[in-house]
């Protein structure tokens, strides 16, 4: 029990950092964006894309894709119900964070889970493009800090967890 009222007060230590920051309203405005395109939509589109591209590779990376989140969200189901911790807004008095999350609890972050994932099946794909990627899933991750509604480790673990769960996908259908 200790070692996680330690974590917590690491996470709101390392949470409190980030709403302090010097330019912290222009970082809510942009993570406003930056968040929206991990919502989910571009993952399809991706695909799609990819399909018409190049019939073979899109295929491939559907096939990965699709299984890895078939394993993905049902785990960060299981997790984020099954931990039940709380949002900042809900965690920390006096605080409210700058749009309604989806759902109610915090731990893991799914936006990062799932930009983590998909930058890493492109990533694999396309290597020259694996800086870019990884960089624009660190955003989303960072967005859900600044927006409010995730701790730092809830950003942590969803970035372990969906970076894992790809690499294993192309482990069992690219290798």
């Amino acid at each position: 029990m200790k070692l996680i009222q330690t974590i917590h007060s690491y996470d709101v230590f390392m949470f409190n950092w980030f709403m302090n920051r010097k330019h912290f309203e222009l970082c809510v405005r942009v993570s406003r964006w930056v968040s929206r395109t991990g919502d989910g939509f571009l993952y399809p589109v991706v695909a799609v894309c990819l399909y018409y591209v190049d019939a073979p590779l899109g295929r491939l990376f559907f096939v990965c894709a699709l299984c890895a989140f078939l394993v993905e969200r049902p785990l960060y189901f299981v997790l984020k119900n099954g931990f039940k911790r709380g949002r900042p807004e809900q965690a920390l008095p006096d605080f409210h964070s700058f749009i309604i999350p989806s759902d109610r609890f915090s731990f893991p972050s799914g936006h990062t889970s799932a930009a983590f994932l998909m930058a890493s099946l492109l990533g694999y794909f396309f290597p020259p493009l694996i800086l870019p990627l990884y960089t624009w899933a660190s955003a989303v991750g960072l967005s859900r800090i600044f927006l409010g509604v995730h701790f730092p480790t809830d950003v942590l673990v969803g970035s372990t967890m969906g970076t894992t769960i790809a690499l294993i996908s192309l482990r069992m259908f690219a290798a």
